[in-house]
Formats: structure tokens, sequence, C-alpha cells
């Protein structure tokens, strides 16, 4: 231990992580029923069993009965549309135009991007969510603000610049060349910095000339490491529209492919109406698709097909989607997945969940090194789980004889008062309202 005694801390509970994705690997669930997490200036130094002799001398937090997992991993949600969600809207892209957009305009003011983002986080780390691909605004400030938030909390955040130059209202547009400007003003300023990282974010196709898809695959091009975010697929109209806008494209995918986009670092929220040789290519490139079952419900856009990414061998994480998604909990969007995979007759337990939230989320932003486990020497982002937290969580726990059947209870069961503790780098972030 390099920090000293002073800067060691420990915590008793039930440890549970992954070392790879459960569904293809039947031993990667890892489970310490009573165990030993040793943290050493905000890194895991040790997990274990709990002994009297392995405890001698470290002053232990007791989290007995409480199940401790990786901070969970939201790979795609809107910081800026906080204030619409549970809006109606007719679809998609109704509910843009109706709602998102007039939100988002908003956010050209510094001071409501300062004040919205501390809420946003505030929400994050009240449901256990300790990292987070996230869309501000198509305004600088948007980026600033959000940036400075998670800097001050020692977040590690993933984050980038709306680019959005057409067939969208005045107010959120920007401009091919400016867009360029402004995001690579912004991630010199901030990709790297403390824990957070860029990444390039073209809203979708329709609301990018041809010119702003090639300036942001400059991006990549210049910046290795930043990551790509936008949406793919989510929508039936969208893709007739795409068909429309991009005559010369096969598929939606190619149009992102031109532009040097599906590649390892990308990640593509919703692909709900891919056909097999567009799953092929994500697979082959090493991009993630990122499957947000609470937005596609409320939206009404489609039902994610679990087989197809996993036949392709695609990446897949999980995304909250707020504001199309209705709750900031991880463990609701993972119940919400749940109930996808159940319409399309598809295999969906707590341990597929559990793990695309937390480890599966790592690897999709390329931080699997840094996050998503109890590994030694990675970062110590970690959860406390309550799995009493409501009379009826209680009363179904004391039936569950296995850790899968209490995790699954959490996942089906369990929302923002089943997160008892949030701890960023070993250091409790406890937030209240």
């Amino acid at each position: 231990m390099s920090g000293g005694q002073d800067s060691v801390k420990a915590f008793r509970g039930t440890l549970v992580d992954f070392t790879g994705d459960p569904r293809t690997e039947p031993d990667a669930l890892r489970c310490v029923e009573d165990g030993l997490l040793v943290v050493d200036e905000g890194r895991i130094v040790s997990r274990s069993s709990f002994t009297e002799k392995e405890a001698k001398d470290l002053e232990v937090e007791d989290f007995s009965g409480r199940i401790l997992v990786p901070g969970f991993i939201d790979a795609h949600v809107h910081s800026a549309q906080t204030d619409v969600i549970a809006s109606h809207g007719d679809g998609l892209l109704d509910w843009l135009d109706r709602h998102t957009f007039p939100s988002e305009a908003r956010f050209a003011d510094a001071g409501h991007a300062r004040q919205a983002s501390e809420y946003f986080l505030d929400e994050l780390l009240r449901n256990g969510t300790t990292t987070a691909a996230v869309f501000p605004s198509v305004h600088p400030e948007s980026v600033e603000e959000f940036f400075k938030a998670a800097e001050r909390r020692a977040l590690r955040m993933v984050a980038g610049k709306v680019m959005m130059d057409r067939n969208c209202p005045e107010e959120v547009r920007d401009q091919a060349e400016s867009s360029y400007r402004d995001s690579q003003a912004l991630i010199r300023r901030w990709h790297g910095r403390a824990r957070l990282g860029y990444a390039v974010t073209p809203r979708f196709a329709p609301t990018s000339s041809e010119r702003q898809l090639e300036l942001a695959g400059r991006l990549l091009q210049e910046h290795p490491g930043v990551l790509l975010q936008t949406h793919l697929s989510e929508n039936e109209d969208e893709v007739r529209w795409v068909r429309e806008l991009f005559p010369w494209a096969r598929n939606y995918v190619e149009v992102y492919e031109r532009y040097g986009m599906i590649r390892p670092g990308g990640l593509f929220a919703h692909c709900l109406h891919l056909d097999h040789g567009e799953w092929a290519r994500l697979a082959a490139q090493g991009a993630a698709a990122v499957h947000c079952p609470s937005s596609n419900l409320f939206l009404g856009s489609g039902l994610f097909d679990f087989a197809a990414a996993r036949r392709a061998g695609a990446a897949v994480a999980l995304g909250s989607d707020v504001g199309g998604g209705t709750s900031f909990s991880m463990l609701r969007t993972m119940h919400e997945a749940h109930k996808v995979a159940q319409m399309r007759r598809l295999p969906f337990d707590a341990l597929d969940g559990f793990y695309l939230a937390t480890l599966g989320g790592a690897r999709a932003l390329g931080l699997q090194e840094r996050i998503g486990s109890f590994e030694p020497g990675r970062e110590a982002d970690f959860i406390v789980l309550r799995p009493d937290a409501t009379p009826l969580l209680a009363r179904r726990m004391a039936q569950a004889q296995t850790i899968a059947a209490r995790l699954f209870l959490l996942m089906s069961l369990g929302d923002e008062r089943a997160i008892e503790a949030t701890y960023i780098l070993g250091a409790s972030s406890r937030v209240s309202f």
C-alpha cells in the first residue's frame, strides 16, 4: 500500500463483480458472501474473504448484509433533457420537436447549464451511476459547465458538444465549421483532464450535413483516444428519413462508416432496426450498441434484438437515455431490458443486467482497465445495495437462496431506494433530497 495507513480504507459486505460476460463465460460472476474490499488512494488494493486477520489494523466500514458492486455505468444519457422526462410525444421525431429542442435551447445560458449539470450529477449519484456517456447540448457552454461540475466531484465522465447543423431549430443549430472548431477547443481543454474524456457527438445523421459528418470523422482521426457517440436506427420513420437524405448509402450504418465512425470507442444508441449486415459491420469494427429499453418502450420505437447482437458478436452496453427514458436508475433500466428480452422470447437474467451495467459498460467505453470491476488497481467507484430497501424487497429476499436470485429481485423491484451509498475513489458521495 503506497499511501500510508491513513489513506487505507476497508469495506465489509457481499462483494459482487464480473471477470467477463456471463452469457459466454459461465464462471464470470465473482461473489464473496462475506468479503473485504481494501482501498488505498482511491484504488482497489484487494478483494478477499473477511477474516479478523485480513481486517487487522484496518478501520472497516461494515456493510454486512449489503451487496457491494462496481458503480453503474450509463452508456447513453442526455444531461440537457432532465426537464423533459415524461413528456408525451407521438414518436421520436415529434417528441424531439415538441419537447427536446426547446429544452436544449436553454443551455446556451451558462448559468442554466451550470445548475442543470449539478442537478443531473446529483441524480446519477443518487441512483448509483458513477460513470456516464453524456450528451449536453449543441452549445459549448453546456459542455464546459458539465465538465466543470464533474471535475469538482472527481467523477469519471465522458461527454461532448452535440453537432447539429440542419433539420433542427435555429436555437440549437450550429455550422459544420464552427462545430469542428468548438469541438477541437473542448477536446484540447478537457479530454484526459482529471477523470474526464471527450466524445465526438453528432446527434444523429439526419441533423448533420455530410460536411459536418466529414469533420466529425476528422476529429476522430486527429485526436486518437476520443470516443464517438451518436444515435443509430432508433425509429422506423428516422430510418426512412436517412434513406431519403443519404440515397447513396445502402443502409444507416454505411452513412457513419463512410466518415470513419464505425470504430472501437463508437457508442451507437438504440440499434433497433438493423439488418444482419449492419450488425456484422458494428461487430467487425469493434463498435458498441447501447440498449436503451426505457426510452424505446416510452416512445414506441421498437424492441432491441439481443439475439442479433449476440450472433454478430457485437458489444452491448445499457443506457438510461434520459429524458426519452423515464428513470435515472440503472436497476430500472435492467428491468426494462428484461421485459424487452421477454417480449423477444430471449434469455436475460440478473447476471446479464449487472454485467452490462458494470464491466460491460466499461468495455464499451474502453475503460475496463480503470473501472467496472474489483480487480486490484481499478479505481474505487462502487455502490452499496440494500436488499431490504423496501418492505416488499425485504419480504421477497427472505426467500432468495442464491446471489443470482437476490440480484434478480434488486433488478426487478429495486430503484434509487436500494442505493444505500455511492463511493467515488473510495470516498462517500451521499446525495439527499
